[in-house]
């Protein structure tokens, strides 16, 4: 029997080398093998206690049918209340689309936006699923890059570069995955009023606004500008601040028409997200916050320590992020040296021989754009964090 036809859009895109490489850490844990796991997405807390406990009143309740497809008014008004008390944006329930997740959300927002040859600006190093998801779609992703140097900020002028009369939008990560890379009000500022000059989108995607770091404070460019307000579709979620990966809810806030068709496509996908991880993320958004600052104040404490640890491996530079949990270290130093007899080219091959030799997961730059560099992810303990370094510390030493 022959193998299937599958589609030409989905040869467009490839699995997410970040999911992969954590799978493979989890397969070697289930053997027995000692791995240091730096390539998780997501914190290592527990959902809070009154999030959980939501979930289940809302079982008990019965709350487990259908729900609109697009999401619960009461979802919806829990978003456009937080949206008022954390941004100052003012929404209402038709600007809301509540979605599986924040991927799912920026999928969808691809799907009813980007037409065949569209283009979409995307800075890099970027979020893996940014690309695969513009290219599967049919769109052109037009990469624009940035240097560790400028905190992988990119440039305005480098961005106005890559406009052309097909770019239909741009996306923003901030603060950042990969490189916890945050941007100031004013290179916002500029940014937003780049995409007047040439009336194209912004995908805000804020996922990670309540991890930051060294006093830092994002603020959102819908805020920006009565253009911005307009033509911005924000993205956010409760994955990474509440530490609800596996609930999978997102939202995005913007256009009602934009809104309106998300929610469509949905209806004939999905139909609605999850009715009791809905009334979960109600109580995430308008329940206490403590837990979010316990976990801020863990997270930059991790980052500081592995900062400077990995400053201290001759052959590693470290931008010092101020946001979100990952660091993104260049190790393109090691290019060209040996471990066994073989010679490591490239990220993907630092990041496979880190693995085979030393158990320690972490993600190749090639999978964001950047192939200089790897992506390690401090959303695990500060033991092993401590004892990656050291791994890290000995691979390091091999090297001939």
């Amino acid at each position: 029997m022959s193998k299937p036809k599958l589609s030409k859009r989905i040869g467009l895109i490839q699995p997410s080398l970040t999911i992969g490489i954590s799978a493979k850490a989890k397969e070697l844990r289930s053997q027995g093998v000692s791995v240091t796991n730096f390539a998780a997405g997501e914190p290592d807390f527990d959902t809070p206690d009154n999030i959980k406990y939501a979930a289940i009143k809302s079982i008990v309740k019965g709350n487990t049918k259908y729900t609109p497809a697009g999401g619960t008014n009461e979802l919806k008004d829990a978003v456009v209340e937080k949206e008022k008390r954390k941004n100052g944006l003012k929404y209402k329930r038709e600007n809301v689309c509540i979605s599986v997740g924040a991927k799912h959300a920026l999928f969808n927002i691809a799907s009813v936006m980007l037409d065949e040859g569209d283009e979409i600006i995307i800075p890099s190093p970027y979020w893996v699923t940014y690309e695969a998801i513009a290219s599967y779609v049919g769109a052109k992703p037009v990469i624009v890059k940035t240097e560790e140097k400028n905190g992988f900020v990119p440039k305005i002028e480098e961005l106005e570069k890559a406009i052309t009369e097909k770019t239909k939008m741009i996306i923003i990560n901030n603060p950042s995955n990969p490189t916890g890379a945050t941007y100031s009000e004013d290179e916002l500022k500029e940014i937003a009023k780049l995409a007047e000059k040439h009336d194209i989108w912004i995908i805000s995607d804020e996922i990670y606004e309540d991890i930051v770091f060294d006093g830092y404070k994002p603020v959102s460019i819908a805020t920006l500008s009565d253009y911005a307000r307009e033509r911005t579709l924000v993205v956010n979620g409760v994955s990474k601040t509440y530490s609800m990966t596996g609930w999978r809810i997102g939202y995005t806030c913007g256009d009602r028409d934009v809104i309106a068709a998300m929610s469509k496509l949905q209806s004939q996908s999905t139909t609605n997200p999850t009715s009791i991880a809905q009334d979960a993320a109600i109580e995430a958004l308008l329940g206490p916050q403590d837990s979010v600052e316990r976990m801020r104040v863990a997270f930059e404490q991790r980052r500081t320590y592995i900062v400077k640890a990995l400053n201290e491996i001759e052959g590693i530079t470290c931008h010092n992020p101020k946001g979100a949990f990952y660091v993104f270290p260049n190790i393109s130093a090691f290019f060209g040296r040996k471990i066994n007899g073989e010679e490591i080219k490239n990220s993907m091959d630092f990041a496979t021989k880190l693995l085979e030799t030393e158990h320690v997961a972490l993600v190749p730059g090639i999978a964001f754009g950047a192939d200089e560099f790897v992506r390690i992810s401090f959303a695990t303990s500060m033991k092993e964090i401590e004892e990656g370094i050291e791994r890290l510390k000995q691979f390091v030493s091999k090297l001939s």
